[in-house]
């Protein structure tokens, strides 16, 4: 049997777009056991009553491309998924389920895939790796691609508190890169690279009080406000309560990074989510520097 922790992410983080990501403490666990025939799937938690229990389940569509690679044939599989990333919320859990069962395969099959063939092989199912990348190596991951080659630099997750909150309705990546431009004014991304660069230069010094002019954006979260209404609203409010706050992936998440103060602000994210006809719920986590990783073999 083997057992595979995964942790959730946070995409973009404000001007990133499709190039910054962030593991966060709040995981899912694939626990996988080859048995004599068949294929035997549980879900519990989110997705129990949507998720597919048959050979379209993600997890093991993406364990099946590695024992493809390798010509691996399993006897059967037992694969119980225990989900507390909520789905189609901004918090990578489709990047999990596609890390977490790459992981389990590539160790049921003698861990005959480095990290580095995990991590593009991960990235060529999810299409981008600014999820897959923190979901499998943690930290805080910028990434970018090269002729199918993800190059990547993770860098210490700051010590900060997070907070996390969860309106009460699915967006899908789909849905929300649909309302993004085709193209967009030369001075905006400059804007972008620029609150980019101060991003990262502002996490590795730990000087958080540039975090708040750092996660502006405009390239992604101006078109995407009509989604998650109330967003721009929780940006105005807590630009001074908090450290920063911003999108979380394609959303509707939105996070908030803080050193202080965590559910008083959690509290104001989700009273402007109602005042906005939103339902939605908090919790408070750590970014953290661990990835996936093998709790029981």
């Amino acid at each position: 049997m083997v057992k595979v922790e995964v942790p959730a992410t946070t995409a973009n983080l404000g001007p990133g777009f499709d190039t910054l990501g962030m593991s966060l403490e709040l995981y899912n666990e694939v626990v996988v056991e080859e048995i004599d025939s068949g294929l035997d799937i549980e879900v519990l938690g989110y997705g129990s009553d949507e998720l597919e229990r048959d050979k379209n389940n993600l997890v093991y569509k993406v364990m099946t491309e590695v024992f493809s690679k390798l010509s691996y044939e399993p006897k059967g599989l037992r694969i119980k998924l225990n989900n507390r990333i909520p789905l189609a919320r901004g918090l990578g859990s489709s990047a999990a389920a596609i890390v977490g069962g790459l992981v389990a395969a590539n160790r049921l099959t003698g861990d005959r895939l480095s990290q580095r063939e995990l991590l593009n092989l991960a990235t060529k199912i999810e299409g981008h790796p600014d999820n897959v990348a923190p979901a499998l190596l943690g930290g805080v991951v910028i990434s970018t691609l090269k002729d199918e080659e993800v190059i990547y630099k993770k860098v210490p997750v700051p010590e900060l508190k997070v907070v996390v909150c969860i309106p009460d309705y699915q967006l899908s990546t789909k849905r929300s890169r649909e309302v993004l431009p085709k193209k967009v004014e030369f001075k905006d991304a400059v804007f972008n690279i620029s609150r980019t660069g101060l991003l990262i230069s502002a996490l590795l010094t730990e000087d958080y009080e540039l975090i708040s002019e750092a996660l502006d954006d405009r390239l992604h979260q101006p078109y995407r406000q009509n989604l998650v209404p109330g967003l721009k609203e929780i940006i105005e409010k807590l630009s001074r309560k908090a450290l920063g706050v911003t999108l979380s992936g394609s959303g509707p998440t939105v996070v908030a990074f803080t050193l202080e103060g965590e559910k008083d602000i959690g509290e104001r994210m989700v009273s402007t989510f109602e005042e906005n006809g939103v339902d939605a719920h908090y919790t408070i986590t750590t970014p953290t520097n661990g990835g996936a990783i093998i709790l029981e073999d």
